[in-house]
C-alpha cells in the first residue's frame, strides 16, 4: 500500500490532449510545428522580395515633352498596380497552400513517427511477453547496427542476467531446502527410535521429545513456505488452469474444522463450491487460501468469529472481470499503519499475534506474492470494531496472465 500525496506531473506530461498521450503524438506535434515554422519564415522571405521588387522608382529619364511623360507616369502606374496585384495573388496563393501542406504535414509526420517508433513498439511487446512468460526468449532484432539494434542488444544482454540471477536464486533455495530436510529427516527418525525403545521413559525425556517435535514440524513448514514463496515470487504457474476459488475456500475450511471448534469459532459466511471460475495455479492458490484462512484461525480471540465471503465482478463489455476472497475475523483493534506491513516477510504485530507459536511470519506474505503472480492484489485493513480484513482480489483471465494479453495486444497493434 502507498501512503502520501500523488506526484504532480510537469513537463510534457502535465499537458492536455495528445502531447500528453504517447511519444508517437509528440512528435508529430514537433514534425508540425518544425514545418510551420519554416513555412512562415519562407511566406515572410517571399513577401519581402516581392515589395521590394517593386519598389525601386525610375531613373533619370531624358527630358521630353509633357504629354510624352504623362504617358510614361500612366503606363509606370498600370506596371505597379499590376505587380501589386500579382504580389497579392501569388502570397494568397501560397498561403492556401501553406494551410493545406500544414495539415499534410500532420499527417505525414504521424505515420513517419509510427513508422520510426514501430520497432520500439515490438521490443516492448516482445520484452512484456518475455517477462510474462520465460526469460530464456531474447528480442533477437536484426536488421543495420543502429541506435535501436543496440537498445535492443542491451536489453538481451540484462535478460540474459536476470535469467542467470533467477535460475541462480531458484536453485539456491530448491537445494538449500533440500539439503535442510535430510538432516531434519534424520532427527525425526533419531527422536522416534528413541521414543520407540522398551521401558518407562521419564517425564522430562518425553517433554523434550515433544518439543523437539514441534520444533521439527515448525522448520519443515518453514522452508515449505520458503519455497512456495519462492515460486509465487518468480511466477511459476506449472499446473495452471480452470479452477473454482469457493471450492478452495470450502475444502481449506473442512479441513481446519477441528482447529474451529477447538478455539470455538463461529464461521458467519461460508462460500457457495459453484462460485465463479477463473483461471491459475492450483497448488498457489490452494495455498494461498490456506494461509488466508489460518490466519483468521490463529489471529483471533477465543470465541471469535470468521466471515468468508467471494464477491464477482463480471466486468465492463468485453473484460474478463475479477473475483475476490474477503476473510474477516474478530481480534484486538489493530493500527492501520503497521497493518500495511504484514504483507511483508517476517513482519508480525507484536507478541499476541505469535503467542500460539504456529506462525512463520510468512504467510500473508505468501498470499501477497500468490496475487501478485496472477496479476491480482492484496488489501489489508484493520477493522474500527478490531480484527483484520483481508481481501484477495483476482482477475478472471480466460487462460493467461493479463500482462500477456495486453503484451499479445500491442503486438498487434
Amino acid at each position: 500500500m502507498r501512503w502520501g500525496l500523488p506526484r504532480r506531473p510537469n513537463g510534457l506530461a502535465a499537458l492536455p490532449g495528445p502531447l500528453r498521450g504517447t511519444a508517437r503524438a509528440r512528435y508529430t506535434a514537433l514534425y508540425a510545428t518544425a514545418f510551420l515554422l519554416s513555412g512562415t519564415a519562407l511566406l515572410g522571405i517571399a513577401a519581402v522580395v516581392s515589395s521590394q521588387a517593386g519598389s525601386d522608382d525610375g531613373v533619370g529619364r531624358p527630358s521630353m515633352t509633357g504629354s510624352a511623360q504623362a504617358r510614361i507616369a500612366e503606363l509606370e502606374r498600370q506596371l505597379e498596380q499590376a505587380h501589386d496585384d500579382r504580389s497579392t495573388e501569388l502570397l494568397i496563393g501560397s498561403a492556401i497552400a501553406f494551410g493545406v501542406m500544414a495539415v499534410v504535414s500532420v499527417g505525414l509526420g504521424w505515420f513517419v513517427a509510427g513508422r520510426v517508433l514501430r520497432p520500439l513498439r515490438m521490443m516492448t511487446a516482445s520484452t512484456r511477453r518475455i517477462t510474462a512468460e520465460s526469460l530464456h526468449e531474447r528480442l533477437a532484432v536484426g536488421g543495420p547496427v543502429d541506435e535501436v539494434k543496440d537498445l535492443a542488444d542491451t536489453i538481451d544482454d540484462l535478460l540474459a542476467r536476470l535469467e542467470r540471477s533467477f535460475e541462480a536464486q531458484r536453485l539456491f533455495v530448491a537445494n538449500a531446502s533440500h539439503e535442510l530436510r535430510t538432516p531434519l529427516a534424520t532427527m525425526r527418525a533419531s527422536l522416534d527410535v528413541a521414543l520407540a525403545k522398551p521401558g518407562p521413559l521419564p517425564e522430562t525425556t518425553a517433554t523434550l521429545a515433544a518439543r523437539m517435535r514441534a520444533g521439527l514440524d515448525q522448520v519443515d513448514l518453514l522452508l515449505e513456505s520458503f519455497l512456495i514463496l519462492a515460486r509465487a515470487q518468480h511466477g511459476e504457474l506449472a499446473d495452471a488452469g480452470r479452477l473454482v476459488l469457493g471450492r478452495l475456500v470450502v475444502d481449506a475450511l473442512s479441513g481446519r474444522a477441528e482447529d474451529i471448534a477447538a478455539r470455538g469459532l463461529t464461521v458467519r459466511e461460508s462460500p457457495s463450491e459453484s462460485s465463479a471460475g477463473m483461471w491459475g495455479s492450483r497448488t498457489l492458490l490452494r495455498r494461498m487460501v490456506d494461509n488466508v484462512i489460518d490466519n483468521a484461525i490463529v489471529h483471533n480471540d477465543p470465541e471469535g468469529w470468521i466471515g468468508v465471503a467471494i464477491l464477482s465482478d463480471e466486468g465492463e463489455g468485453q473484460g474478463p472481470g475479477s473475483i475476490s476472497l474477503v476473510v474477516e475475523s474478530g481480534g484486538p483493534v489493530l493500527d492501520q499503519r503497521r497493518v500495511a506491513d504484514l504483507a511483508q516477510p517476517f513482519r508480525r504485530l507484536g507478541a499476541d499475534r505469535t503467542a500460539t507459536g504456529r506462525g512463520s511470519g510468512l504467510g500473508l506474505s505468501i498470499v501477497a506474492a500468490v496475487a501478485e503472480a496472477h496479476d491480482g492484489t492484496l488489501d489489508l485493513r484493520a477493522r474500527p470494531a478490531g480484527g483484520l480484513r483481508v481481501a484477495v482480489t483476482l482477475p478472471r483471465t480466460s487462460g493467461r496472465p493479463a500482462r500477456v494479453l495486453d503484451a499479445e495486444r500491442e503486438t498487434a497493434r
